[in-house]
């Protein structure tokens, strides 16, 4: 169901420079032309979140994601079939998969990886999709975008298995200290969302006050996982702004300093600024 307007957090003061929430679901927070994305990016604009990137969770989405970073040049997208959905995944949908992930815009395959919290699709069935979309992360030359939920032990062994790509990023990373230096050591970037902000989540936030700059994302996981003190209200982009500044006072650094960090490295890893129109002629998105 998607989320009244009434039930949001309150808009923040702006950040103090802008940040790139790395995933969210504009098509779950409720943005579903034009008209609602524009609505949705204004609120995140405001306070200084100037990008996001949609990721897909089916293949609706993945169309749906693919074709609405062409409508705003605040918008990049992610493709791939959720591990959740992967029961039946067809040659039909690996070659509609593969396809957008191709688009100029799609900046990121994901999200992919394992499941073990809900059981909508066998083990089985989601390693075999997580090593297809390895190949195709590698093969587009593009970065992997991990889903990761109780399954940290198997999605190292089939990184190290199938070879990982470039660049691998742990969206929405839930590990403790110590599996967050294994990730760190191999390179993988780290991206957080609002239940680095919990004050229980004490394993999460030493892991997450450990994490190099240069490998630290934030995101939001729109409209779920909404950071404290906001926790099990609907989330959005502009939302990224209290996870920023609760990184900022767990790290002991500026949030100016941070916010930079972040969005040099959102850059960096999905080339984000390499990244132009795909629409005929090359016209200027809004």
């Amino acid at each position: 169901m998607t989320p009244r307007k009434g039930d949001l957090p309150p808009v923040p003061e702006p950040l103090p420079a802008p940040v790139v929430d790395a995933h969210t679901h504009l098509d779950a927070c409720g943005a579903k032309d034009l008209a609602s994305v524009v609505e949705v990016l204004d609120r995140a604009s405001s306070v200084g979140v100037d990008r996001v990137i949609t990721v897909a969770d089916d293949l609706d989405s993945a169309v749906w994601a693919a074709e609405a970073s062409t409508w705003d040049s605040r918008v990049f997208a992610a493709v791939a079939v959720h591990p959740t959905r992967t029961a039946n995944f067809t040659d039909s949908d690996k070659a509609v998969i593969e396809d957008l992930s191709r688009r100029p815009r799609v900046v990121a395959v994901g999200e992919t990886g394992l499941d073990y919290y809900w059981d909508y699709s066998p083990r089985d069935a989601q390693e075999e999709a997580f090593r297809w979309h390895i190949d195709l992360a590698k093969r587009v030359g593009k970065p992997l975008m991990i889903h990761d939920r109780d399954a940290h032990e198997d999605i190292l062994r089939v990184l190290t298995e199938e070879g990982p790509p470039e660049t691998v990023v742990f969206h929405c990373f839930s590990g403790d200290l110590g599996f967050a230096r294994r990730c760190v050591d191999q390179g993988f970037v780290l991206s957080f969302a609002g239940p680095v902000t919990f004050r229980n989540a004490r394993a999460l936030r030493e892991a997450a006050a450990f994490v190099p700059l240069e490998q630290l994302l934030v995101e939001t996981d729109a409209p779920f996982l909404t950071p404290h003190p906001f926790r099990g209200r609907p989330n959005e982009p502009y939302c990224v702004a209290y996870t920023v500044r609760d990184l900022a006072e767990l790290r002991g650094v500026d949030v100016a300093d941070l916010a930079n960090s972040v969005s040099t490295t959102a850059n960096r890893v999905f080339r984000l600024l390499d990244v132009t129109s795909d629409l005929p002629g090359g016209e200027q998105l809004r």
